[in-house]
């Protein structure tokens, strides 16, 4: 009897950042433990183990805007293992090793490239495979992943242009 395999969700999101050059924006997606500073739906991620931006190292994520699998917490969680960094690509590869929300099997790849004009800005691409998420269509979490990358972005010029003017 053969397995039956399962139809992996594939999604890629991006955003433009007009004003931040690629080598700008690299070290904030590399800072693994501290995306709540630029995600901001996300209220708490902090380091559990390992050197923050290294291959191996774990980050605990929480917030409420993806729910819980059963709904029955009102905070959602994961644990996401940093797997690759490649500081030549500016991409950072991480999957998920344990969450309430349902993921499973997941792998995102973080990567900010020029944006090919007029070397002023840059874009972040967001690609993500995960098995089909109970209670969810794949077209509603790309969405959410689209506008809080585009949020992100925003959130990493504002943190850009205030280190460029002299502000902490």
């Amino acid at each position: 009897m053969a397995e039956e395999s399962v139809q992996r969700w594939k999604g890629t999101v991006s955003t433009k950042l007009e004003k931040t050059r690629a080598e700008q924006a690299w070290p904030l997606v590399k800072d693994f433990f501290n995306l709540h500073k630029r995600y901001p739906t996300l209220p708490t991620c902090y380091g559990v183990h390992g050197t923050n931006g290294e291959p191996g190292c774990i980050r605990y994520c929480a917030g409420s805007t993806i729910p819980s699998d059963d709904g029955s917490e009102s905070v959602s969680w994961s644990k996401e293992r940093l797997v690759a960094v490649d500081d030549a690509d500016r991409s950072i590869k991480y999957e998920i090793v344990e969450s309430n929300i349902g993921f499973k099997s997941y792998e995102a790849t973080m990567k900010i490239s020029d944006d090919g004009s007029n070397g002023n800005g840059c874009v972040i691409e967001w690609s993500f495979e995960v098995e089909p998420v109970q209670g969810w269509v794949f077209e509603d979490l790309q969405t959410k992943y689209r506008e809080g990358l585009q949020l992100m972005g925003t959130k990493m010029e504002d943190e850009i242009a205030t280190m460029l003017n002299g502000g902490c």
